[in-house]
């Protein structure tokens, strides 16, 4: 009789051990699960930031690039070098030279404002971005009538130690309908 008690309790725990087994595998999976789903979550937390630092960023050093005060002229040209990186910057810093005699026989001030823009392509890793923007300057000569012109632009971005810069800025030409 002793035989058959036995097998009886050895059969009443192994439902228990399963259950107990299938609980912990379940705490598991949840605990897992849980930790995926922060991660993600937090990876793109972290992309939708860089995304914005970039655009606000690019939003204004492109406008920086299309503004000049025609009676600050070394302060304006010390703004595009501070907005500009990489090969950009060698070429602003190359022609400045030229830019300031023109400007100052000119004295002719711009005011840019971006009045939209995108990111169209961001690499975190690398540390680039691109962006598109639609620019309005407000252009207005020592002696004359202030005029507007848009202008749309392709930048490149590089994330430097003080922020992102451009590193490129070509003119996007409006195709007519």
């Amino acid at each position: 009789m002793t035989e058959p008690e036995t097998t009886r309790r050895a059969r009443a725990r192994r439902p228990r051990r399963r259950a107990w087994a299938l609980v912990l595998v379940a705490v598991g999976f949840a605990a897992w699960s849980g930790w995926s789903y922060l991660r993600i979550d937090r990876d793109a937390l972290d992309y939708a930031q860089a995304r914005d630092e970039a655009l606000a960023d690019g939003r204004r050093r492109v406008m920086e690039l299309n503004s000049m005060d025609g009676g600050r002229i070394d302060e304006g040209l010390r703004r595009w070098l501070d907005a500009s990186t990489g090969l950009l910057h060698d070429e602003l810093r190359r022609t400045s030279g030229e830019s300031r005699r023109r400007l100052q026989s000119s004295r002719t001030s711009a005011e840019g404002t971006v009045t939209d823009a995108a990111v169209t392509a961001l690499d975190t890793r690398a540390g680039t971005a691109q962006i598109i923007a639609s620019v309005q300057i407000k252009v207005t000569p020592r002696n004359g009538k202030p005029s507007t012109e848009r202008r749309r632009y392709e930048a490149g971005l590089l994330h430097t130690s003080t922020g992102w810069k451009l590193r490129s800025l070509t003119a996007v030409p409006v195709r007519g309908a």
